[in-house]
């Protein structure tokens, strides 16, 4: 059962919304940007307040790679493993990141809810190859030695009380489906 703060939250963002099935999308977005994930609960809570089943809320929201009904970490790693970003070795950069975070190979996010660690098949930043995000700030040409700088930078502004992490470019790419 999710605390009532998560309600009154959603309903000052339904409120920026027609009450429409239209709306869903951005809605759910919204939803996701504040909470890093979809809870179940909220996205049910959605569908009656916009009029429509719940069915069509999952079936929407599960359509989408983008949404997510697992909670994630405060930092959103996304490494790429398009073909180029393939070819210019992302896999070590990935390796190195699920080490230094002790993420078993089921596991995506930290016991702490710190770090999410995602691969997507394009972050369509090909020329920066091989690349990563951190909640959608690119972080171009990476190698292992740049992650393990990176998480100790965000390991030391999250234990600094600190928000997000310095962006390395303004580049927001969207992501390819898998």
């Amino acid at each position: 059962m999710l605390d009532s703060a998560y309600y009154q939250k959603t309903d000052e963002i339904l409120e920026k919304y027609p009450r429409e099935e239209r709306s869903l999308i951005p809605i759910i977005h919204d939803v996701q940007d504040e909470y890093h994930y979809l809870p179940p609960e909220l996205l049910s809570y959605i569908a009656r307040e916009i009029g429509i089943t719940e069915t069509k809320a999952y079936s929407v929201a599960s359509f989408y790679e983008n949404f997510s009904f697992e909670p994630k970490g405060r930092f959103v790693l996304k490494v790429c493993d398009g073909t180029a970003c393939h070819v210019r070795q992302s896999g070590p950069v990935l390796q190195r990141l699920r080490e230094e975070l002790g993420l078993a190979d089921d596991q995506r996010t930290t016991g702490d809810m710190l770090f999410t660690v995602e691969t997507v098949s394009c972050l369509g930043a090909c020329g920066l190859a091989p690349a990563m995000t951190v909640n959608d700030a690119v972080h171009p040409a990476m190698t292992p030695e740049k992650a393990s700088e990176l998480i100790k930078e965000l390991k030391a502004q999250a234990k600094d009380g600190g928000g997000q992490p310095a962006k390395e470019t303004e580049e927001k790419p969207k992501e390819g489906k898998k």
